[in-house]
């Protein structure tokens, strides 16, 4: 294999240098076409990588410069062993990040309700925080300019952080989640769930950010700590007797439709079936039994509401109660109580925050005398949507549902087999997965009450009183696709229909940015729309991402891919693991402990820091390490000194010539075995275990071998040939195995003597290597005479000595066959040690010393 141009060769510098690699090499790569994809190749040819796309929102950080660097290393290396690599970009720009960073940065807000402005422009620099606490109303279209305006300069500067890290990306299959190819897959794929019965409309309990005001997914959960408080409620029994109940939620008393206990709790059975007064309101509960409820919490008996947390749901599903909402979606109380519920006493928390209600209810259940002792402060897990500021509520909303196992047993074993069919990097991670499905218990919730994200394609039919007929969504043709039913109308309408009784209503919603994300394959390979390439390249190879989002994005592209087509949307999965910092806490922004990428690459180069990134394996968490960098920083300039050294030794015109002094073919067949190491580990996706045996073996190579030959090679004859044929072949051997990891100063060096990229050579072979090796070599001998000249070295540091000192006389005391061994290499040992003269005194040790004398 050979780049797609035959780059000249530039020729050895004086002076080599890391600084500046980056942009030069950045340039050639892409005017090139050095990792452009060749779609003219058979599948079999093809290695396709679905790669995340990153959320538009801010700064791209270390943890996303860890898990891409190791996604790289795979394209270079899959590059290398002759596959054409598939390896796309995409912005994830949709969905409620973008929206929050745009009413951050602008201090704006969208109101469905005002028209369009097209003179309206944004303020040219960032607001304050006065004006994102009081921020402007603009219109839907106007917000959505913005969003869009706002994400096409997050979108450079990724791109720019990538392109400096030197990621292997074919930018000419750059994609969007909100571009017009993803939102049309995206549309599709719902179109063809509601056509199959996959997709869903119902009205039903729903988890709400009061914040965002938006529905919420089950997947985007997170319990966080938060203090709280225990009251103790007097309810009223049959026959005035005491029913105590510990809440932690007193404002939901008036949502309060029954009380539960354990089935098998002695202390209440005589309570189930009959019913229990609430306190300050006096309506009537029943009290029932149930399996969930806890009889070592609080009291044992629990009040019901509708909704308190997702255990009232359950209940209230389950026993089949009635339903009294009093939260709505802004978070404050309904200004009407529920149906049952008398107007006084709720005339007081109408209107209310949930937090002023819970004061106001607890001094209205003071007053009343039902109120037992006082309040027991805890601390205790809160639901939160996990980029929301406010804990969740639960109301009643219409929303658009994805069935996907959490309430169909046989489905959910189909999606528990493909998990099995997957192949998993680590292997232990497929538990999480099996867990996260099997612990499901309800279908992905996939409708969002937001701006920026793709519509949901239906409108709804309006009878004679403008109300929508909900049961049958009125859908596009595919062709149309894609379409925003809130300024197109559906086939067979005019756009003066809409809202008018007889005409219709678009669906407002949007759908979730993982209802999108999910279909990243099918987005970026051209599903529906270019079917060549889409058989070329799926199902995908792999897929790389976080194990924090296993839950999320890789289960959900498993079940898209499974109703869609019937099979796995790639073949394995590599999860990568989480950035420490020093103290290792994850980093985040939250915490204020996350590194800035774009300096650290400036101020160390790109190699050093992909050098850190490659030290962690997959599903690891590694913490960031300066001096880990500073190592890497040095590794990369060590390989421009040792390259230059050996090049100017002639190495380039030996390329081809075969190595046969004993110290040579020792040196290659040790290297053979790392080249054997690392491709093993590269093909199990261990590019951490394949950098320890490259940078080990070159160390040593460094150190030693180079030393140890360096005056043979000055020289001429039979003997100066083989040391600068090896020095040719180990140097051109572990450029291409570092490559992956460090690209920009193995392109450098290659690009000194060898024609094209090194990124488009062939991946180092065993085979190649043994070719290499005119004689028969034992890596052993090489082992030998570093430990011998490690002991002369030892020696003139024990004098305070210089490495050049002259050793008049040095005796090799060991086994007869240890010192026949290393007789085989002595010249070389005595011209790297300075040593005048070596005597080699068999059969007086039991180990190899190396007596010096001065």
């Amino acid at each position: 294999m050979t780049d797609t141009t035959i780059s000249p060769r530039g020729g050895v510098p004086e002076r080599p240098s890391l600084d500046g690699l980056e942009e030069t090499w950045a340039r050639r790569w892409q005017s090139d076409g050095t990792y452009a994809f060749d779609r003219t190749k058979e599948r079999s040819d093809v290695y396709a990588i679905d790669t995340p796309p990153p959320t538009v929102s801010g700064e791209l950080h270390m943890g996303h410069v860890f898990s891409y660097t190791h996604t790289d290393t795979v394209a270079r290396f899959q590059r290398m062993r002759g596959r054409t690599v598939f390896y796309p970009m995409g912005w994830d720009d949709n969905g409620l990040p973008t929206e929050r960073r745009v009413q951050n940065v602008y201090g704006v807000r969208p109101d469905p309700a005002l028209p369009y402005d097209g003179d309206w422009r944004p303020p040219a620099a960032p607001v304050d925080d006065a004006a994102r606490k009081n921020p402007t109303a603009i219109s839907r279209r106007n917000f959505i300019e913005l969003c869009e305006l706002l994400t096409v300069e997050d979108e450079k500067a990724f791109e720019a952080l990538w392109r400096r890290l030197g990621l292997s990306v074919d930018w000419s299959l750059t994609y969007t989640t909100i571009g017009s190819a993803a939102r049309a897959a995206s549309q599709r794929a719902f179109l063809r769930n509601l056509a199959r019965g996959e997709a869903y409309q119902a009205e039903a309990p729903t988890l709400w950010d009061v914040g965002y005001g938006t529905a919420v997914a089950q997947a985007e959960l997170e319990d966080r700590e938060r203090p709280g408080a225990y009251h103790r409620l007097r309810f009223t029994g049959p026959d005035g007797r005491e029913v105590l109940i510990d809440t932690t939620r007193p404002e939901l008393l008036p949502a309060c439709v029954a009380l539960v206990c354990h089935p098998d709790d002695e202390r209440y059975a005589d309570l189930v079936g009959a019913a229990a007064r609430t306190p300050v309101f006096g309506v009537e509960v029943p009290v029932r039994a149930h399996p969930l409820a806890d009889p070592a919490k609080g009291t044992g008996i629990a009040m019901v509401c509708t909704f308190g947390d997702l255990t009232d749901v359950t209940w209230w599903r389950e026993l089949r109660l009635d339903t009294r909402v009093v939260i709505g979606r802004d978070g404050r109380l309904l200004p009407e109580p529920p149906a049952g519920v008398p107007a006084e006493p709720y005339a007081a928390l109408a209107g209310q925050t949930v937090n002023g209600a819970r004061r106001t209810l607890v001094e209205l259940l003071a007053d009343a005398g039902d109120l037992v002792g006082e309040p027991r402060s805890i601390t205790h897990p809160v639901k939160f949507y996990e980029r929301g500021d406010r804990p969740l509520e639960i109301v009643s909303t219409r929303q658009w549902y994805l069935r996907n196992g959490g309430r169909d047993a046989g489905l959910r074993e189909e999606l528990l087999a493909r998990g099995r069919e997957l192949r998993w990097v680590p292997e232990h991670m497929r538990h999480r997965y099996e867990h996260w499905v099997g612990g499901l218990t309800g279908d992905w919730l996939v409708s969002r009450q937001r701006f920026f994200g793709v519509p949901v394609p239906v409108w709804y039919r309006l009878d004679d009183a403008g109300e929508p007929d909900w049961s049958h969504p009125l859908t596009a043709d595919e062709a149309m696709l894609p379409i925003d039913p809130t300024s197109e109308p559906p086939p067979g309408y005019e756009e003066s229909q809409r809202g008018e009784p007889g005409g219709f209503s678009g669906d407002p919603d949007v759908l979730d940015t993982w209802a999108t994300s999910s279909l990243t394959p099918q987005i970026v390979g051209g599903w529906e729309t270019d079917p060549d390439l889409f058989a070329r390249v799926f199902p995908m190879d792999l897929r790389p991402q976080g194990h924090d989002i296993i839950r999320t994005w890789l289960f959900a592209t498993v079940a898209r891919s499974h109703l869609e087509h019937g099979a796995l949307p790639w073949h394995t999965a590599v999860l990568s693991g989480w950035i420490l910092d020093p103290d290792r806490k994850k980093m985040s922004k939250s915490k204020g402990n996350v590194v800035t990428p774009m300096a650290l690459l400036e101020r160390n180069g790109s190699d050093a820091v992909r050098y850190w990134a490659a030290n962690g394996k997959p599903g690891l968490d590694l913490a960031f390490d300066p001096a880990q960098v500073k190592v890497g920083r040095r590794l990369a300039t060590k390989l421009l000194n040792a390259s230059r050294f050996a090049l100017g030794l002639g190495a380039a015109d030996a390329l081809r010539a075969a190595a046969t002094q004993p110290l040579d073919t020792a040196m290659l067949a040790e290297l053979s075995g790392v080249v054997a190491t690392a491709t093993t580990a590269f093909d199990g996706y261990d590019h951490t275990a394949a950098l320890m045996a490259t940078e080990a073996f070159f160390w040593r190579f460094c150190d030693d071998y180079i030393e140890l030959v360096k005056e043979r090679a000055y020289g001429t004859g039979p003997a100066a040939d083989s040391a600068r044929a090896a020095l040719a072949t180990a140097l051109s051997v572990q450029l291409r195995l570092f490559a992956p990891v460090l690209p920009f100063v193995t392109e450098e060096v290659w690009s000194w003597w060898r024609y094209g990229s090194v990124h488009r050579s062939p991946w180092p072979t065993t085979y190649e290597v043994g070719h290499a090796m005119g004689a028969p070599g034992d890596p052993e001998l090489l082992r030998l005479a570093t430990d011998a000249l490690g002991q002369v070295r030892r020696a003139k540091s024990e004098r305070k000595l210089s490495m050049k000192a002259d050793v008049p006389l040095a005796e090799a005391l060991g086994p007869a066959a240890v010192l026949d061994q290393l007789g085989a290499v002595a010249d070389d040992l005595r011209a790297a040690g300075r040593i005048a003269k070596l005597d080699l005194l068999p059969d007086r040790t039991t180990e190899l010393v190396i007596a010096c004398a001065f």
